[in-house]
């Protein structure tokens, strides 16, 4: 397993490997960056073919916090855990309150949030053991609402730069995973008048998009193929791959999952071809906006002014990338970057 050598390593501040013998837990906790403060970032729960792999998964997460955190302002810096296992079979609470207490032991150097594989009720749970956790029940809550509305605020900027228009009226998203965020930026998305096409893994969700909202529907793996406006990844990362970026009939690429891209080459590929990519971690900002605040004064009205003005910062990364014809995740990065020198 490499770890230094890594082209995920990127110079992240501390990588810890986690195990609980009497739980079985095999975690590990990446933080990427803190001049902004503090890590902070969710704990997902997948079972990881390899070691590496979840490592990989990791390193590329807490890089891509400490990028959104610095695009939000906020007063933490990068962060991110993972947890291997299958949340629908191995997860109990005397794992999550082991992987608590490694967390409780960083004494404030990681705060950590909900992921793929948990929910906010998994967040109480880890709550017994550690005070170093956002996202609980009466305060900022569920991170998908406020996730769901900032892509679709976004939307609105990669309306306007890659399709030229301002309405999403007539709009044709081919939407990929309709989890908690998916499902909820589907219903806003047919509200402002855009028709769907929708895969996902559970048969139900499906149906519920095919009948609730009056989506088409491809099975998982022909949604890349659909002609559409735009694709919206929303469910796992690594969907922008080799692969799959020839096979894409869209002009936009913009959606919820966190690591989109298997490579950042992939952004390039996607310039490349005509096809404006909206930085997932710009995007898919809303839900740390709101988490974010929990620790602080938390206002309900400035948080969704912050989620909106997502909208204004794509806006900027695509003018720029325009102007110097290079590929918005690579302006993005850079942007990232000058704000965290400032800092």
């Amino acid at each position: 397993m490499e770890v230094w050598s890594s082209p995920e390593f990127d110079e992240h501040e501390k990588v810890i490997f986690v195990a609980d013998r009497e739980t079985g837990l095999r975690a590990i906790i990446a933080i990427h960056d803190t001049t902004m403060g503090p890590a902070g970032g969710g704990c997902r729960m997948w079972p990881y073919e390899t070691t590496q792999a979840a490592l990989d998964d990791v390193l590329r997460l807490s890089r891509a916090m400490t990028y959104k955190l610095a695009f939000i302002g906020a007063r933490y810096g990068g962060g991110k855990a993972v947890i291997i296992g299958d949340a629908h079979k191995d997860k109990s609470e005397a794992l999550l309150r082991a992987m608590a207490r490694a967390v409780d032991k960083l004494a404030g150097a990681m705060t950590i949030s909900e992921d793929v594989g948990l929910t906010v009720d998994d967040l109480v749970t880890f709550n017994k053991e550690t005070q170093h956790v956002v996202g609980l029940p009466g305060q900022s809550g569920d991170t998908s609402p406020p996730t769901a509305y900032g892509i679709f605020c976004g939307l609105k900027s990669c309306l306007r730069h890659g399709l030229g228009r301002e309405s999403f009226d007539g709009v044709h998203v081919a939407i990929q995973g309709l989890g908690n965020v998916g499902f909820r930026l589907a219903e806003r998305l047919v509200a402002a008048g855009a028709r769907l096409t929708v895969a996902d893994t559970v048969p139900d969700r499906v149906a519920r998009a095919k009948v609730g909202l009056g989506a088409e529907s491809v099975d998982a793996d022909t949604i890349y193929d659909v002609k559409a406006d735009i694709f919206a990844p929303c469910a796992l990362g690594g969907a922008i791959n080799d692969e799959t970026v020839p096979r894409l009939r869209v002009k936009v690429v913009a959606g919820a999952a966190n690591n989109q891209l298997h490579r950042d080459r992939h952004a390039e590929a996607l310039h490349e071809r005509g096809i404006l990519y909206a930085p997932d971690y710009v995007i898919n900002g809303g839900g740390a906006i709101n988490a974010s605040q929990e620790k602080f004064a938390y206002d309900e009205a400035r948080i969704r002014g912050e989620i909106e003005a997502i909208a204004g910062k794509l806006n900027t990364i695509f003018e720029r990338a325009a102007k110097e014809g290079k590929s918005p995740l690579s302006v993005a990065n850079r942007m990232a970057k000058e704000i965290l020198s400032r800092a």
